[in-house]
C-alpha cells in the first residue's frame, strides 16, 4: 500500500474515500436482552472466535489479545468454563477434550478425555477441513524479525488535522468545549499548557481558544514527545507538525450522516385530558409507518382521556423520564390538553421538558390549541427562523415536522436555542 500510515497502527484510520466501505452483510438486532446481567454482563467476546475462512493477521496488537481477553474472561467471569454459560455456549453441539474446572456446565460421558483413543472408539477427534475444522491459510511473509515500529508510528498529529478539519462548525465548537471542560480540572497549571502544546500542532486556532478559557499561554513545545522508551533516542520519537495527505474527510463529520429517515427515532408525544384524538391518531400512524417509536407522555400514568371519549396510556409521566430520552416531541393538540399541562402540578415539568428539548436543538411541533404552551416555553421567545419547530398553522405540517426529525437535530441554530432550560 502507498498510505502515509502504517496499517498496523491501531491509533490510526483508514479513510474511506481511499477505502471505500463495502456492505458484506445485514446484522439485525430484533429484541432485547431479556435479562440484562445473565446477557449482557456476562457476555465474553474473544478475537480467537473465528467462523470458518477467516485466520489471524499478522498484527502484534492481536496477538497479545489472543492472549488478554482469555484471562480478562477468567477474572471477570471466574471460571475457565465461561465459555459455557448460556449466552456464551456455542449454538452447534461441541465435541472436544475439554474436562472440568470452576461452575462446569456440560456433564461429559465416558472415560477419556484424549486422543488417539480406542476405549471411547477414537471419539472425540479434531474435525477435517471439509468438515469446518480450523486451518490456517498460507501466506507468504518476508522481512526480519525485530523490536520497532515504522516512523509514522511517530505522525500524532496529521490525521488529528485531518479530523479536526473534517467536522462542521458546531462539531468544532463540541471539541473545544469538550477540551475547555476537561483541561479545566487540571489543577497544575504547567500541565494545562503542555496540553494547549499539543494542540497548537493540529490547529492554532483550536489552541487559542482552548488557552484563553484555561488561562495559558500557548507555547511550543520542543519535545512533544515524553514517552521514550529505555535505549531510544529521543530525537528520532518526537512527531513534527505535519500536513495530512488528504486534507478533509467528510465521512468524518455527523452531518453528512443520512438524514432521509426517522426509522428507529423515539418521538414523545405530550399530552393530558381533552387531547385531540383525531390529530394524535393521524401523526401517530403517519410517524409509526415510516418506523419511528411514539411513546405517551402525560402528568402521570393515569389513562389520558381524549375529546371523542377514547384512551391513550402514557408510558412515561413528565417526572419519570427526560427529554433527553427522545429525539423529538409533539405537543399534542387540544386546548383542554395544553390547560392540563399548564397547571400548577404539571407546568414546570412541562416547560423543563420543551425547554431542554429546544436548548438540545431537537424538533418540537406544537399541534392546535397548545399556543399558551409555545409562548410559555423559551421556544415563544425565540426570533429567528427556525426549520424544526412547527405549528399547526404550517401548511403540512405533519411532513415538516417528519423532515425536521430525519435532520435529527439543527446544530447550527445551537447558539440562537441557547436558552436555559
Amino acid at each position: 500500500h502507498k498510505y502515509d500510515f502504517d496499517l498496523l497502527d491501531p491509533t490510526k484510520i483508514v479513510p474511506e474515500e481511499d477505502v471505500p466501505v463495502q456492505l458484506i452483510g445485514t446484522l439485525t438486532l430484533n429484541r432485547n436482552p431479556d435479562n440484562f446481567f445473565a446477557e449482557t454482563e456476562q457476555i465474553a467476546f474473544h478475537p480467537g472466535h473465528l467462523v470458518p475462512g477467516i485466520d489471524f493477521s499478522n498484527d502484534p496488537l492481536l496477538q497479545g489479545r489472543l492472549f488478554s481477553y482469555t484471562d480478562t474472561q477468567l477474572s471477570r467471569l471466574g471460571s475457565p468454563n465461561f465459555h459455557e454459560i448460556p449466552i456464551n455456549r456455542s449454538v452447534n453441539t461441541v465435541h472436544n477434550n475439554q474436562r472440568d474446572g470452576h461452575m462446569r456446565q456440560q456433564i461429559a460421558k465416558g472415560k477419556v478425555s484424549y486422543e488417539p483413543n480406542s476405549i471411547g472408539g477414537g471419539c472425540p477427534y479434531q474435525a477435517m477441513m471439509k468438515d469446518g475444522g480450523f486451518t490456517s491459510h498460507e501466506e507468504r511473509i518476508d522481512g526480519h524479525k525485530v523490536r520497532a515500529r515504522s516512523q509514522s508510528f511517530v505522525d500524532h498529529y496529521s490525521q488529528a488535522k485531518l479530523f479536526y478539519n473534517s467536522q462542521s462548525a458546531p462539531e468544532k465548537t463540541h471539541l473545544q468545549n469538550a477540551l475547555i471542560f476537561e483541561l479545566s480540572k487540571v489543577q497544575i497549571p504547567a500541565i494545562r499548557e503542555r496540553v494547549v502544546g499539543q494542540l497548537a500542532f493540529i490547529n492554532q486556532d483550536l489552541a487559542a481558544t482552548v488557552a484563553r478559557k484555561v488561562g495559558v499561554s500557548v507555547v511550543k513545545l520542543d519535545q512533544p514527545n515524553g514517552s521514550i522508551p529505555a535505549d531510544a533516542d529521543p530525537a528520532t520519537l518526537q512527531s513534527a507538525e505535519k500536513e495530512p495527505s488528504r486534507k478533509r474527510s467528510d465521512a468524518l463529520s455527523m452531518e453528512n450522516t443520512a438524514k432521509d429517515s426517522i426509522a428507529s427515532r423515539i418521538i414523545g408525544f405530550i399530552m393530558e385530558d381533552g387531547v385531540n384524538a383525531t390529530d394524535v391518531d393521524a401523526l401517530k400512524s403517519k410517524l409509526e409507518s415510516r418506523g419511528a417509536v411514539v411513546q405517551i407522555i402525560a402528568g402521570s400514568l393515569a389513562a389520558v382521556t381524549a375529546d371523542d371519549g377514547s384512551v391513550f396510556v402514557p408510558k412515561h409521566s413528565l417526572t419519570s423520564t427526560a427529554s433527553v430520552c427522545f429525539d423529538a416531541l409533539y405537543i399534542c393538540s387540544g386546548k383542554k390538553s395544553a390547560d392540563h399541562l399548564l397547571n400548577q402540578d404539571n407546568k414546570p415539568g412541562t416547560l423543563l421538558f420543551i425547554n431542554e428539548a429546544y436548548k438540545h436543538c431537537k424538533a418540537i411541533c406544537f399541534g392546535s390549541g397548545t399556543d399558551a404552551i409555545l409562548s410559555a416555553s423559551n421556544v415563544g421567545a425565540k426570533t429567528h427562523d427556525d426549520p424544526a419547530v412547527i405549528t399547526s398553522e404550517q401548511e403540512n405540517a405533519n411532513d415538516l415536522f417528519i423532515k425536521a426529525t430525519a435532520n435529527h437535530r439543527v446544530w447550527e441554530l445551537e447558539t440562537e436555542r441557547n436558552n436555559p432550560a
